[in-house]
């Protein structure tokens, strides 16, 4: 084996690059051998025989996996998550999650006529309030207070 360190370290300087990246056509060992001064190396980039190879990329695999992952709701277990709950999910969206399905529950029993309009004003006060937690938890105060009869619920 022919010793090019030399002509590595040489193209290398041209083709401004490490040496690591310097590739030589192992068919032409013996005409690269033969280069020994910079206009013969500078010949053989002309010609091919000596290139220099691409960067190293970093690879997007493993972030692509990641990202499916999340996106298919793994990967939020206690030891992924920083901050507080209400970091995640902020107040009011916890709360408009919660007022909303109770308000929608309150108009419908109006409009079917199982409640008052005056009993829907306290318990909307009342829910607006923060008193009830669910939809259940609205009925179960309804019917406890004999708003509502004991079969709906």
């Amino acid at each position: 084996m022919t010793n090019l360190s030399n002509q590595k370290r040489m193209a290398a300087e041209i083709l401004k690059c490490g040496e690591n990246r310097v590739w030589i056509d192992p068919n032409s060992i013996d005409d690269v051998a033969e280069c020994i001064t910079r206009a013969d190396i500078r010949t053989a980039i002309n010609s091919g025989t000596i290139k220099a190879k691409a960067k190293n990329g970093t690879s997007r695999g493993r972030i692509r996996h990641a990202a499916a992952q999340k996106a298919s709701g793994k990967r939020k277990g206690p030891g992924s998550r920083e901050g507080s709950a209400n970091a995640r999910v902020r107040d009011k969206a916890r709360w408009i999650a919660i007022i909303r399905p109770i308000r929608d529950e309150l108009k419908t029993l109006r409009e079917n006529g199982d409640i008052t309009p005056s009993a829907y004003r306290l318990f909307y006060r009342r829910a607006k309030g923060g008193q009830y937690k669910s939809r259940r938890n609205l009925r179960q105060h309804m019917t406890n207070q004999g708003y509502l009869k004991e079969e709906e619920n």
